[in-house]
């Protein structure tokens, strides 16, 4: 009996104790942090966490109901485990360029879910980007943000827009500084090209609006006449045809050089050659006597344009002549000769290559003056060219 007086009366004291106290651990024995952490965990947790979920209490093995007059559980009250992984250590900077080092385009990885847990727990760094709701503990949207299509900044600007590209280059043109400036280097550069190459002139200012046809084949007449009418207007295609004078090959004074020189343009119209308002220059050289026994080779050039209604006429410089070369051709020439009446049957320049040496019939006028017989209608030819351009529609200039 006193062994079972004393049971009962240890279990008596123990439940005073108990309903007095509350539930303290024993004598003896510390509390420790659940899960062998080396802190305890803070009353002000324990307290919030027993208010917002019911305490759990001890059950039997089957999940039934503790017998009545058991003791409470000791010890704090556990929380529930986190829903998520752990996300300590993990620390993005909302500011990392995640294109850096791929040429400003978006690396190819895989999409990595984020993590989120209810509540942020102390210690933790919280990153913006994984701020997101959880459903069902992963979140289905990648946290990494993709660059919006932006204009490309190496496109040109808008051409149109004032102070642009064509703007600048619009200005610049209209300048008149420049065209002066790009003038003369055109000028300059067609100089240097047809010096290294004289052959290339022709090419290089043939074209635009004027076109004019020397009425002979022969180069030295052709040659002068383009380069004149390239010198006055910039740009002339200018061509050479043969034709006839159906006068003496050596005319006499005035009268027969332009008669000559209108004859050639005539035959070509007649001969349709060239259309009848077709601008033509004619060249005609003859010898008149201008003073008694002073015999001068004068060369007669005449425009026609029937288009614009100009007719133009000029001559070029006087060469002297020796009267015995003249009286030479004119005892070479028949006294029945029928074109007598507008000149003689020999020309000077053939007399004078019989009788003077390395002197050609074409071209005499250099051995006798300096000067070639090209130079000669060349420098008539450039008068007529400008009287011509002035008397042209502004139109047609």
């Amino acid at each position: 009996m006193s062994h079972e007086r004393a049971i009962v009366y240890f279990v008596c004291c123990l439940k005073n104790w108990s309903g007095v106290s509350g539930p303290q651990s024993p004598p003896g024995v510390s509390s420790f942090a659940p899960g062998g952490f080396s802190s305890p965990v803070p009353p002000v947790a324990l307290t919030s966490m027993q208010s917002s979920a019911p305490p759990l209490s001890l059950s039997g093995p089957y999940g039934g109901p503790a017998p009545l007059g058991a003791a409470a559980p000791l010890g704090p009250v556990l929380s529930a485990p986190p829903m998520g992984p752990p996300s300590t250590g993990f620390s993005v900077s909302a500011g990392y360029d995640i294109t850096r080092g791929h040429a400003g385009r978006t690396p190819q990885t895989p999409l990595m879910p984020s993590f989120s847990s209810a509540s942020p727990m102390p210690g933790i760094i919280t990153n913006p980007m994984m701020q997101q709701p959880v459903s069902g503990g992963l979140d289905v949207s990648s946290p990494i943000t993709f660059p919006e299509d932006t204009e490309d900044p190496r496109v040109a600007a808008d051409d149109s827009a004032p102070g642009g590209l064509w703007g600048f280059i619009k200005g610049v043109a209209g300048n008149h500084m420049v065209k002066t400036v790009l003038d003369k280097t055109k000028h300059s550069v067609e100089s240097m090209i047809t010096t290294l190459d004289p052959g290339m002139a022709p090419y290089i200012k043939s074209g635009g609006d004027m076109d004019v046809v020397v009425t002979s084949d022969k180069e030295v007449k052709v040659a002068a006449v383009r380069d004149a009418f390239q010198e006055v207007f910039g740009l002339a295609m200018v061509t050479g045809e043969a034709s006839q004078s159906n006068i003496a090959p050596q005319p006499l004074g005035y009268a027969a050089g332009v008669k000559g020189a209108q004859e050639r343009i005539d035959s070509l119209r007649r001969a349709a050659v060239i259309h009848e308002k077709q601008p033509v220059v004619s060249v005609e050289n003859f010898i008149a006597e201008l003073f008694p026994d002073k015999w001068f080779d004068i060369g007669c050039l005449i425009l026609d344009d029937p288009g614009n209604g100009i007719h133009l006429e000029t001559f070029t410089q006087a060469t002297p002549v020796a009267l015995e070369h003249v009286q030479q051709a004119q005892a070479l020439t028949p006294p029945d000769y029928n074109l007598r009446w507008s000149g003689l049957l020999v020309t000077v320049g053939e007399v004078l290559e019989r009788n003077v040496p390395n002197v050609s019939r074409t071209d005499w006028h250099q051995a006798f003056t300096g000067m070639s017989r090209r130079q000669m209608i060349y420098s008539a030819a450039k008068a007529l060219a400008g009287m011509y351009k002035q008397r042209l529609p502004s139109r047609t200039v």
